[in-house]
């Protein structure tokens, strides 16, 4: 399909490896092509973010759907002068969620997706603590009374944005946490990534958030709310690596799916 020259149009979602191999594949019938591959998102949490809305922007940015979002906030981006209040905070708040079968009472999260997916969690794990991250809770594998692949949410302190845990996408309620000094070394951080999809910062200045909504290279931008989720009448799309061609959605989705033509009559 993507190598035809009877098509118009390609819209693919997936990993930057295959996007990559479509835009290659489309390029020479020049058949307009449309991107979202990977991402690494970043949740910042400034000194005067309050802490009960940080946390729960965490929970629902990190841990929704199993982390199995490409608007999951993996990154968690902490000044200084909040780091163990929210740690302690979000440790507390992870130990409330209940993990189980999605349409029983009370479950905030099912599993993942099959044991391919759940093996790759584990071996992150596995992977994060070799490099030297410090295994805040979760980390493990859960046995429940039905089949499914389970796993406990995660959040590793103490790492550093360099780290492969922190620079691949690895689609798991897996969230490290990146401890930084200030706006500037929180913005240098979000950025430092091939990525760029969202990007959120939890604050109560305007400042900052305009700051950090002007310099952040990402595609969509959050304040005091959780990276994933957006809106289907507005465009969807990323920087870097995490977008090609046009944007998704709203007004850009228009425009990628249909042809402009310009028509002049002379009126009788």
């Amino acid at each position: 399909l993507i190598h035809s020259n009877q098509i118009n149009a390609v819209s693919f979602t997936g990993s930057v490896d295959t996007g990559r191999k479509v835009a290659t594949a489309t390029a020479p019938n020049f058949v307009r092509c449309q991107l979202e591959m990977g991402s690494k998102n970043a949740l910042v949490i400034a000194n005067d973010a309050d802490i009960d809305i940080a946390v729960e922007a965490t929970i629902m940015g990190s841990f929704s759907g199993a982390g199995q979002k490409c608007t999951a906030s993996s990154r968690l981006v902490v000044m200084d002068n909040i780091h163990d209040a929210y740690v302690e905070a979000l440790i507390d708040r992870i130990h409330t969620l209940k993990v189980g079968h999605a349409l029983e009472d009370g479950v905030f999260m099912g599993p993942v997706v099959d044991s391919n997916q759940l093996k790759s969690n584990m071996d992150w794990v596995e992977k994060a603590q070799q490099q030297g991250a410090e295994l805040g809770c979760g980390g493990e594998q859960l046995t429940l009374p039905h089949d499914g692949f389970y796993m406990a949410p995660t959040l590793f302190l103490n790492t550093d944005n360099h780290w492969n845990v922190n620079q691949e996408e690895v689609f798991a309620p897996l969230a490290c946490v990146i401890r930084v000094s200030n706006i500037e070394h929180a913005i240098a951080t979000v950025n430092d990534t091939r990525f760029g999809l969202t990007g959120g910062i939890v604050t109560q200045s305007l400042r900052t958030s305009a700051l950090f909504k002007q310099q952040v290279q990402t595609g969509c931008v959050m304040v005091n709310l959780p990276t994933a989720g957006t809106d289907y009448h507005v465009p969807f799309g990323g920087r870097k690596q995490s977008s090609f061609g046009p944007r998704e959605q709203g007004q850009y989705a228009k425009e990628f799916y249909t042809i402009v033509k310009t028509a002049y009559q002379r009126p009788y």
